[in-house]
């Protein structure tokens, strides 16, 4: 049996990610140890499979997975962790598919807040912290301060580990991709 990059991404990038969207949920953190492995891992794969080719097609991938969260991270709207797993998974998936990724990612994530939202019953103080996000947004000076930061809300919000809706995003893509849906 001959193996293809998909073996070692369901070999290596499923499990990394489901251990980092655990470990997210669980910790509030995704290790770097587990996202340097997986970049490293990426990186490999792509060199043995394609050749420059596919280190280039990682690299893009890589940029694009972290270019899609770095602006996020740096106005305290979530984990370095976060952006980080995102990089790594472009490097396995390059750029095209990790922002399909991302895409998803970021719509189950939006799911997953409102009912968070509802179903603790904090609505109120929700629009309250979208305020101070628009506010925070508003002025260059607060823009990438800790005002209105995720960490700031205390206890009027709960955190949402963003690994989580980011591993469920690369997952439902990758079964896309291999099953044949959607024309990807």
């Amino acid at each position: 049996m001959e193996f293809s990059l998909g073996h070692m991404i369901v070999a290596v990038l499923v499990p990394g990610i489901l251990l980092a969207s655990w470990i997210d949920y669980t910790q509030h953190r995704v290790p770097n140890w587990l996202n340097l492995s997986l970049i490293v891992t990426g990186f490999t794969c792509q060199g043995v499979f394609f050749g420059w080719s596919g280190v280039a097609t990682g690299f893009w991938g890589l940029l694009t997975g972290f270019g899609l969260l770095i602006l996020p991270w740096m106005m305290h709207g979530m984990g370095a962790g976060d952006v980080k797993l995102m990089a790594a998974i472009g490097v396995w998936l390059g750029p095209l598919y990790t922002f399909y990724s991302f895409g998803l990612g970021a719509l189950i994530g939006g799911l997953a807040g409102a009912v968070m939202i509802v179903s603790t019953g904090r609505l109120r103080m929700a629009c309250a912290n979208l305020g101070l996000i628009l506010a925070k947004c508003s002025s260059r000076q607060t823009l990438f301060s800790d005002f209105g930061s995720a960490k700031s809300f205390g206890s009027t919000s709960q955190l949402l580990p963003y690994g989580v809706p980011l591993t469920a995003g690369t997952l439902l893509i990758l079964a896309a991709k291999s099953f044949g849906w959607w024309g990807i």
